[in-house]
């Protein structure tokens, strides 16, 4: 057996590389950031999670004294730039501004290459986002009475876009093809801008997508549009009624955006981040822009205890719906 007065010089020494390790990461939290910060879209440029992250780069960076570059990394439904983020380095310089898609991937994918508890450390909820029913221009059906006729009626001709697996503009569609009860032609994009093309050309039909890139369609009568998803009307869309209003009891669905960091984060570091946010989304010019396009901000949930508890929430519920539809993880 060791002596104790041997052992005790081994003993120092790991305390010493410990408190070490303590003042580095004090230290690298001092100077925070001291270069451009990368916040990383899994999404195609354009879409709707797109639009609220080049927002709100522009809204944190007065509070980080440093530009946050938005770098899109599309595929998968989103889990290919979300398992970029979970291997970075964990400093600070890689945030993942990610939606609800993030409690769906492991329903949704056999391995999504990221555990959404234990890869990462949470910086808060960002907005949350009603999603629209809409259709192209001349779809026949002028009211959400009149669509669900004409769906049963021609469920094999009616064609729902989507902008890939996992994508908001998917879960919703699979919501919807439940409330009505048919199994529509369902078309899988490589993201929300090509299904939203091919809606604005009439190659398909419908589309359930978020108010952040649907609005604008919609008051410039390029689309038709049905019905939100939020529990009350959309104040940029104050005709358009909801779809508890339209006969489907209990379809809400907002698709939340929250924003994380890799695990292993000094904790100075995400602090730094969680005030960033806070002041960002406190920004009144984020927020006119937000509520332009129908959004609600989180900034009584900025946190990352709520977001914790968004994500706790949603992975089993999301887990079930999928369950009932009969979606098999890929």
């Amino acid at each position: 057996m060791q002596h104790p007065i041997r052992a005790l010089p081994a003993r120092l020494a790991s305390a010493a590389l410990l408190v070490c390790g303590v003042l580095a990461g004090a230290a690298h939290a001092a100077e925070y950031p001291a270069k451009p910060i990368n916040m990383v879209v899994p999404f195609a440029a354009g879409g709707p999670t797109d639009n609220v992250a080049r927002s709100l780069a522009e809204a944190m960076r007065p509070a980080l004294g440093q530009t946050v570059v938005v770098e899109n990394k599309a595929g998968a439904g989103g889990t290919i730039g979300t398992a970029t983020v979970a291997r970075a380095q964990p400093d600070g310089y890689q945030v993942l501004l990610m939606h609800i898609g993030f409690s769906t991937a492991p329903s949704l994918y056999k391995n999504p290459n990221y555990d959404p508890f234990e890869s990462f450390e949470p910086i808060g909820l960002v907005v949350d986002v009603p999603m629209t029913v809409i259709a192209r221009s001349d779809f026949p059906p002028n009211n959400i009475q009149e669509l669900v006729s004409y769906v049963k009626d021609n469920k094999d001709k009616v064609s729902l876009a989507n902008a890939g697996i996992g994508a908001a503009s998917h879960l919703c569609g699979t919501m919807l093809t439940s409330a009505l009860g048919v199994d529509l032609l369902t078309v899988p994009y490589g993201g929300t801008a090509p299904a939203m093309n091919d809606l604005l050309g009439r190659q398909v039909d419908m589309l359930c997508d978020q108010t952040t890139n649907t609005t604008q369609h919609i008051n410039g009568g390029k689309v038709k549009a049905y019905a939100v998803t939020s529990k009350e009307r959309v104040p940029t869309l104050p005709d358009l009624p909801t779809m508890d209003e339209s006969g489907f009891k209990d379809f809400e669905v907002g698709i939340w955006h929250g924003m994380w960091v890799p695990k292993g984060t000094p904790k100075p570091v995400v602090d730094k981040l969680v005030d960033a946010l806070q002041k960002g989304l406190a920004d009144p010019k984020f927020q006119e822009r937000m509520k332009g396009l129908g959004a609600t901000v989180l900034t009584d949930r900025a946190n990352p205890d709520a977001l914790t508890a968004q994500v706790k929430q949603q992975v089993p519920q999301w887990a079930e719906l999928f369950k009932k539809a009969g979606i098999e993880p890929q």
